[in-house]
């Protein structure tokens, strides 16, 4: 483990936050077409889904809000349909078994990738034991159909790159769902989180960007960031970034391409503007009897007590990586991670 002395973060302006990386626009290239095949393909692991109980099982209708909730046949979990924009929409609602109601409860957004389904990202993210466990709500918002002149996919989220063309506001739609969880339940609105596979990551990091005024951390597993999100990126505070990525992954590769950001780029962004030490530590696990290394980076000492983190793993494709399969269990990572902070910073 490398050691890096401690900086004093009073002497650091919070002008830091406004610091911006040049970056020179450059033409989407013919591999856009490729990358558009595999991302369609994105959705991570397991593709089983729980099946939704439309015997007449409304739990809330808010006309004001224009939602209607039903269960699903998972304890716990619902599904709320919704107009935004003049689009159907809908997401699902986990809260935890042990929920008290008393409670103001955190909150993890979980965003599925290119071309899958809400439902499939719940099937291999699994994150209900740990929200039990911790008891915090999850959220499995659905993305949107796209046509445009670049592509044509069953769902997507907003993030520009490959998505350009696209007019749907994910931004508000992911604002409006928040309001929506809001109005019927005691959240903790200091701690909402966001996290995603693949282009549910880029939209993670868009998120962190464009609606900063409420997302406290994001962790990205395979996605990274677009020019269009980099550019007009402007947080508004200081925010706790993770990145978990494969060294084999072909869809979102490591070093980048003209419609993304390399994942080095989007580290060195965040480390800048969380003005946090100008060099990592740095730690790597070998398992040798399963021929892989994790290497886990982590800028410290950053504004608000905040860190930027990547788990880079030698042998990763373009997967949500399992304890049993990759040594690593993305969601403990991701909630491990995030829990730690809050809109003001790292939690005490």
């Amino acid at each position: 483990m490398l050691k890096i002395g401690t900086l004093n973060n009073t002497a650091r302006s919070r002008i830091l936050l406004s610091a911006r990386l040049f970056y020179r626009g450059v033409n989407i290239s013919p591999l856009l077409f490729i990358c558009i095949f595999l991302l369609y393909s994105c959705g991570g692991g397991s593709s089983s889904q729980e099946t939704v109980n439309n015997e007449n099982n409304t739990i809330n209708s808010n006309n004001e809000l224009n939602e209607n909730c039903i269960n699903t046949s998972r304890q716990g979990l619902q599904r709320c349909d919704l107009e935004h924009d003049g689009i159907d929409r809908y997401y699902f609602i986990y809260s935890p078994q042990n929920n008290d109601a008393s409670l103001n409860l955190p909150i993890l957004l979980a965003l599925h990738g290119y071309g899958s389904s809400a439902q499939n990202h719940y099937s291999y993210t699994n994150y209900f034991p740990i929200a039990d466990q911790n008891n915090f709500i999850v959220l499995y918002p659905q993305g949107s159909p796209m046509q445009t002149n670049l592509a044509s996919s069953s769902s997507h989220w907003n993030v520009g790159g490959w998505t350009i063309g696209s007019s749907v506001d994910d931004i508000s739609f992911i604002d409006k769902v928040l309001n929506l969880v809001k109005n019927k339940t005691s959240i903790n609105e200091s701690r909402i989180y966001s996290s995603g596979m693949s282009n549910g990551g880029f939209m993670s990091y868009h998120l962190a960007c464009k609606l900063s005024n409420r997302i406290a951390a994001i962790a990205s597993v395979t996605g990274s960031m677009t020019p269009e999100t980099f550019d007009d990126c402007d947080p508004k505070h200081p925010t706790a970034i993770l990145q978990i990525h494969g060294a084999r992954d072909l869809v979102v590769p490591y070093s980048g391409l003209s419609y993304m950001k390399s994942i080095p780029d989007s580290i060195e962004y965040w480390s800048n503007v969380n003005g946090c030490n100008n060099e990592p530590n740095v730690a790597i696990i070998d398992d040798f009897e399963n021929n892989f290394s994790i290497t886990e980076t982590e800028y410290l000492n950053c504004l608000s007590n905040v860190s930027v983190k990547l788990l880079y793993h030698s042998t990763m494709g373009h997967t949500w990586p399992a304890a049993n399969t990759f040594g690593i269990s993305a969601s403990s990572e991701v909630w491990n991670f995030v829990s730690q902070y809050n809109l003001f910073g790292k939690i005490n």
